[in-house]
């Protein structure tokens, strides 16, 4: 069950990287673009890492305080639970 879900936070981190370059594209064009609901959706699918990586990497929505802030909670969250399914532990921590 682990490598599912790291598997589908892994495709949906390169799908949501991939939405937030072609919508930049799309705002260079003045061409049709991705809304913001499907990119906050896709983030929250798992896709968090991409969305803030693909935010970061084409300069897209950077000057949207929300997107800034809520993209990397979002990437921070899912770092998280991709640790949390590799049972990584820090040096020197003990298990409960």
């Amino acid at each position: 069950m682990e490598l599912v879900l790291l598997v589908w936070i892994g495709i949906a981190t390169i799908w949501t990287f991939t939405m937030m370059g072609y919508d930049k594209s799309q705002a260079r064009k003045k061409g049709q673009r991705v809304p913001e609901k499907t990119l906050w959706t896709a983030a929250l699918l798992g896709g968090g890492i991409g969305a803030y990586l693909g935010m970061m990497y084409f300069r897209h929505k950077t000057k949207h305080v929300q997107f800034r802030i809520g993209f990397f909670v979002l990437a921070l969250l899912t770092v998280a639970v991709v640790l949390w399914l590799m049972d990584f532990s820090l040096p020197g921590t003990k298990e409960f």
